[in-house]
């Protein structure tokens, strides 16, 4: 078989690029918090690239793209180690979705998977033992992503095939259903999902001691904004890398995504200057990261201009949504609840308002909007559902918490026996080791 290289390049291209978002991730989130935990706060994003990529390729591609059982998940045994995956009996490549072999698919979809992990971490910050973090990451990963993975991405309940939800509220013509959800790049697989187990987990695991009393700045702001841009330009692997060819809709959800994302940090500066008088560089980050959650799933859908009108409104809707957890009590250290959250929901509902071809203002009636909802309530209660029971095992086995001493002196040098800066302990630790 003649594969189409360019293709194939891109993909590896966009699955390179998406993987430099989780240490962009550790970046944007180790300079958020306090300067004792900058380190801890990154091991956790690293911690997610080493577990969960050792677990796909034994069963997580398995579970997310193997045979369906009930359409919720894939058999974990019927690829298990990728057994069928990359060769089939002739010991030819398998073909992947697009003209090239499907390793690269695999290669693709796990820095999906490790990302989505990743961004639960911000919600912990400064108070989590990094043994019970691992051990979560690896549950959580194998029952609540690979599932949802493949409800939406596999052919399971939340996708347009026959036999899902959507089949069963609007029927289906030649076994698809006839107004099928739109997920492009993970709405409800990633953000919603990510957003929901966070909310779970910070509830679970309690406020941070002086949390809501003493001031918790972002140490390093400048690791924000670098954090922020790494992002971004991964963010073109995880949007336009999902069209799974170098083509037209890889173009449109570029763009998309590099406009809706210019619209929702202008949208959250322009909500903060008139809430707090100043336009922070903290904002103009997580208005970014605001505009790239809600174009996730719109990205193939969206034509350039309606997705200003989402940017807009996501960069608004976000910044307001990162004051909720003073109000209502919950302890989400860095705003993924705020950001991902809100913002997965924003984008994936407002498909129903804005896609091209099927959203209500474009004359596609209400079935787009409708299955939109449900996709987003289903996404809700499975996360919810799945992160509580792990991490209710967890805090009566492992325990979430570290002592309140390490939590005052800080996680960096009790856990990892460093400090990010000399004037914290590092020199001491240094000096120890020789």
């Amino acid at each position: 078989m003649e594969w189409d290289t360019g293709a194939a390049a891109w993909m590896l291209t966009s699955a390179s690029l998406v993987l430099l978002m989780t240490p962009g991730l550790a970046f944007f989130y180790g300079g958020m918090v306090r300067g004792k935990s900058v380190l801890n706060m990154m091991m956790m994003s690293f911690g997610a690239i080493g577990v969960v990529g050792v677990i796909y390729v034994l069963w997580g591609w398995s579970m997310s793209y193997g045979s369906s059982v009930a359409g919720v998940f894939g058999n974990p045994f019927d690829q298990f180690g990728l057994s069928g995956t990359l060769f089939d009996e002739a010991g030819d490549p398998v073909v992947g979705l697009g003209n090239y072999p499907q390793v690269i698919d695999v290669a693709f979809q796990v820095t999906f998977a490790i990302i989505t992990v990743a961004l639960i971490s911000g919600a912990l910050a400064d108070r989590t033992k990094f043994g019970t973090w691992l051990a979560f990451v690896a549950v959580w990963v194998t029952v609540g992503y690979f599932p949802m993975a493949h409800m939406v991405w596999g052919g399971g309940q939340l996708s347009g095939a026959e036999g899902s939800i959507a089949a069963a509220l609007f029927g289906t013509t030649d076994g698809a259903a006839n107004t099928a959800p739109i997920d492009f790049a993970g709405g409800t697989v990633v953000h919603i999902n990510a957003g929901v187990a966070a909310l779970v987990l910070a509830l679970i695991v309690g406020k941070r001691k002086g949390f809501g009393t003493e001031a918790m700045r972002p140490h390093n702001l400048p690791f924000v904004m670098l954090g922020a841009a790494l992002l971004w330009f991964g963010w073109f692997g995880f949007n336009a890398g999902s069209a799974f060819g170098a083509n037209e809709t890889a173009g449109m959800a570029w763009v998309n995504t590099t406009t809706c994302t210019a619209a929702a940090m202008l949208a959250w500066l322009l909500t903060e200057k008139f809430r707090d008088g100043h336009a922070t560089s903290l904002g103009a980050a997580s208005g970014i990261v605001a505009g790239l959650v809600a174009i996730t799933p719109a990205a193939g859908a969206l034509r350039p201009v309606t997705s200003i009108i989402l940017g807009v409104v996501a960069g608004v809707l976000c910044a307001l949504a990162v004051g909720l957890k003073y109000k209502f009590g919950y302890d989400d250290s860095l705003d993924v609840v705020g950001v991902h959250l809100v913002g997965g929901l924003v984008g994936t509902v407002m498909i129903g308002f804005l896609a091209a071809d099927t959203g209500l203002f474009f004359g596609g009636g209400a079935n787009q909007l409708v299955i939109q909802i449900v996709i987003a309530l289903v996404a809700i209660v499975f996360s919810g559902l799945v992160t509580l029971v792990i991490g209710l095992i967890l805090k009566a086995t492992l325990g979430w918490r570290v002592s309140q001493d390490v939590e005052v002196g800080g996680i960096d040098l009790a856990v990892h026996g460093e400090t990010a800066y000399e004037n914290l302990g590092g020199a001491r630790v240094v000096s120890e080791v020789k």
